[in-house]
């Protein structure tokens, strides 16, 4: 405020030099006209020169007083202000040494029920912290919310270096304002915020199935009753939908003390005795996720649908858009209809009809099930008159020797393509058919699935949270042993006259025999139903055999990786492939199949290296969940078979996390 008045003080005097400066040269020009006037001229100058002295001095004067007034007046306003203040002022060093604090202060924590001594310690070592990552500047702002004697405190205030010839020693202003009402507000309002839910009995129709009549109606109230105390426990609404289907509302506060408890409902479900009937279990979603409630119904329908594409028996909760998983540790149990097959098979048939052209592709470095799942939809295409190409970018050596075989034959001359072709071929009713996946990122090419808008995704992977989303159609069905499986049974119930050629009743038959380990894992009533059409069709069992055949170097190679393993818990085998080669996690994968082929082993994990990237093959007889294991590693498949890809890892780090993750999972299991 004084500099703003000196600075009209200043305009002042330099306008009134102005107009000296122009009367003098008035007087001057009326001189020079009449020479007699000259010494009034000089006298009058010198009188208005005095004159104007004297008024600016008597103006300054002026000013100066109502200046210390103004600013008596401000500091007296500002120090009422500070020693009246409504909350608590301290002004305090930052070596702790207290300068000054305000009434407020002392009445609220000078006393013997309060530890604001040791509270103010750890302020001061915040603040301290705070201007070390400022690159210690000269000043700046403080903003700490603490808690003092079971009271929430919000510290607000700024800081400046001290004029002390120390200069680490900073002099900060805080203002200590109690916002406990608010924090116990808006915790109350995050408490009360509604969770939607989902609750659907994976295996009802099985379990109806196997009970006698008089057995069914006391199971199935069991597991209603179970569901409505469970929630009730939480303060939750169940609402009955469907005879397999409850809706349930519950608030953050409930859901948080349920999570806390492992959702319980889960094992609790299965002390229900069924005699020898299947087990009923439970598939659980819960979200807050959304600003409306039909957001909410929206995240919570998704949510569900990933726990039931990841074989059900689970609960996965979504707050904040982060998931959540708990249990998920049982075999799948098959239930699929032929008609849904049947209705899949019809609806592909229109899309294809309605494409101008088709585009299939699989995962990053494919297998045999991939490549014969685009084989078999490769061929639906041509059958229905319509242009196909199989997308194939990523190529191991089992996938490179089939390629080489399907070209000698000239309907495969401009079969498989990479991505720049496949960019060529896109127009705007393109359809492009993902097979065995279902996660955006593993794809052979995701960029494509952000330039085509017709998607079909055909899958038997437990879904992932990454899974790619409005796809026209979806075929995933978890229970099934392999993509190939799926599509023979599109082909087979399609109501169509379909020629398969040779390599591709090969290439089905082979994915199947690949991804059951030679109809070992995972093979269900309707993986054989597949494997008989293909035998129908012509398949040559011996020659797809043949294909399986390790050659001398590679059998010697995977000697040597079961040579070196390790035995972990007893019935775990860990072991290192460690040499860089393009086809290493094709041989890791192989390893790890043949460690469970030793007695007492009942999970297998053998790790490789392709360039960069650390694969992670998991193999399990079904006692240990090798899925979960390497979900936690960003990896996903199958309680009996998976896998994951670790990035900028050596492998002996990557195999140390690997077993850190294997101590979760039975820790887990065991509390």
């Amino acid at each position: 405020m004084s500099n703003r008045n000196n600075n009209k003080y200043n305009l002042l005097i330099s306008r009134t030099k102005i107009y000296i400066v122009i009367i003098a040269i008035l007087l001057i020009i009326i001189s020079i006209l009449q020479y007699r006037v000259i010494p009034v001229a000089i006298a009058l100058f010198t009188a208005i020169v005095v004159y104007t002295n004297w008024s600016n001095k008597k103006r300054k004067s002026e000013l100066s007083e109502q200046l210390k007034d103004l600013t008596f007046d401000v500091n007296n306003t500002a120090k009422t202000t500070l020693i009246n203040s409504p909350f608590s002022l301290l002004m305090v060093e930052t070596n702790g040494n207290i300068i000054w604090k305000s009434a407020k202060y002392v009445s609220e924590f000078e006393n013997e029920n309060t530890n604001i001594n040791s509270a103010l310690t750890d302020i001061l070592k915040e603040i301290k912290m705070t201007i070390i990552n400022s690159d210690k500047k000269e000043k700046g702002n403080i903003d700490i919310n603490t808690v003092i004697d079971n009271k929430n405190y919000k510290i607000l205030g700024s800081y400046v270096k001290s004029k002390k010839q120390v200069d680490q020693e900073y002099t900060t202003i805080l203002y200590i304002i109690d916002n406990t009402e608010e924090v116990k507000l808006k915790e109350k309002y995050l408490n009360d915020n509604l969770c939607l839910g989902i609750i659907m009995i994976d295996n009802y129709e099985e379990v109806s199935q196997r009970l006698s009549g008089e057995e069914r109606p006391l199971v199935i109230a069991q597991v209603e009753k179970m569901i409505y105390d469970w929630a009730a426990k939480y303060n939750g609404l169940i609402v009955k939908e469907e005879k397999d289907k409850f809706c349930c509302i519950m608030t953050q506060k409930g859901l948080n003390s349920a999570v806390e408890d492992k959702i319980s409902i889960l094992d609790e479900i299965k002390t229900i005795d069924v005699s020898d009937a299947i087990q009923p279990t439970l598939s659980i979603a819960f979200s807050n996720d959304g600003n409306t409630t039909l957001e909410k119904a929206d995240s919570t329908k998704a949510t569900i649908d990933i726990a039931l594409g990841r074989g059900g028996d689970q609960a996965i909760i979504k707050i904040d858009d982060k998931f959540e998983f708990f249990g998920g540790r049982t075999q799948e149990v098959e239930k699929r209809t032929k008609v849904k097959a049947r209705m899949v098979a019809q609806a592909l048939k229109e899309l294809i009809l309605e494409s101008d052209n088709i585009i299939t592709m699989g995962h990053i470095n494919g297998d045999m099930d991939s490549i014969g799942a685009s084989m078999g939809i490769y061929r639906l295409a041509k059958s229905l008159g319509k242009d196909a190409r199989v997308i194939v970018e990523t190529r191991s050596t089992g996938i490179e020797k089939f390629i080489e075989e399907a070209k000698k034959d000239p309907e495969y001359s401009d079969c498989f393509i990479g991505k720049t072709e496949a960019n060529e071929m896109i127009t705007a009713n393109t359809l492009l058919v993902v097979s065995d996946t279902n996660k955006k990122n593993y794809v052979e090419d995701p960029e494509l699935l952000e330039k085509i808008k017709r998607v079909v995704v055909i899958d038997h992977h437990r879904r992932s949270t990454e899974y790619i989303e409005d796809a026209l159609l979806t075929f995933h069905e978890v229970y099934a042993s392999s993509a190939s499986e799926l599509v023979t049974e599109i082909l087979e119930y399609s109501q169509m006259d379909i020629n398969l050629r040779e390599i591709e009743i090969e290439a089905l038959y082979a994915g199947i025999m690949l991804d059951t380990k030679d109809f070992t894992f995972k093979t269900g009533v309707r993986t054989f139903e597949a494997a008989a059409y293909l035998r129908k069709c012509g398949v040559d069992i011996i020659k797809v055999k043949k294909w399986f055949q390790n050659d001398l170097e590679t059998y010697q190679i995977i000697s040597e990786i079961i040579a070196k393993s390790e035995i972990m818990n007893d019935n775990i085998a860990i072991s290192i492939y460690d040499t860089d080669n393009p086809n290493a996690n094709i041989i890791a994968a192989k390893a790890a199949d043949e460690l469970l082929t030793i007695g007492g082993i009942t999970a297998s994990f053998v790790l490789g290296r392709v360039g960069d990237k650390i694969y992670i093959s998991g193999r399990s007889v079904g006692e240990i969940n090798v899925q979960i294991i390497l979900e936690k590693l960003g990896g996903g498949g199958h309680i009996t078979l998976a896998g994951a890809q670790l990035e900028n890892i050596s492998l002996e780090d990557a195999k140390q996390e690997l077993i850190n993750r294997i101590n979760e999972y039975f820790f887990e299991l065991q509390n």
